[in-house]
């Protein structure tokens, strides 16, 4: 599999799985409804769907990989979704994290 493609894939987990706890946010939190809960519980199952189309066998690789994509996903969410505004440690954070997906999913072995 190409870096590309798993960098689509990663992508596309955090998108479900971050827009959908948001949805169940705004469902329960916000008093949004049942519809915004039940539409965050489908994107969440979605989310757990992409993260098998990695190529890579090792579960505990992958996931520990998606948890900085999932960091830098969230501040990016909030930045956009809900106007939040980053600090510079919240962006060194993310960047750290960043980096440790690439050394966990593309380092050479």
């Amino acid at each position: 599999m190409s870096v590309a493609r798993s960098l689509l894939l990663f992508a596309l987990a955090a998108l479900a799985e971050i827009g959908g706890a948001w949805l169940v946010w705004q469902g329960v939190r916000e008093q949004r409804g049942v519809a915004f809960i039940g539409a965050g519980v489908a994107a969440l199952g979605a989310y757990g769907f992409v993260a098998t189309l990695q190529d890579d066998p090792n579960f505990g690789r992958i996931l520990a990989a998606y948890g900085g994509i999932f960091v830098a996903g969230s501040l990016g969410w909030g930045m956009v979704v809900d106007g939040f505004r980053p600090d510079r440690f919240d962006l060194v954070g993310a960047g750290l994290c960043l980096l440790g997906v690439a050394v966990i999913m593309y380092a050479p072995r």
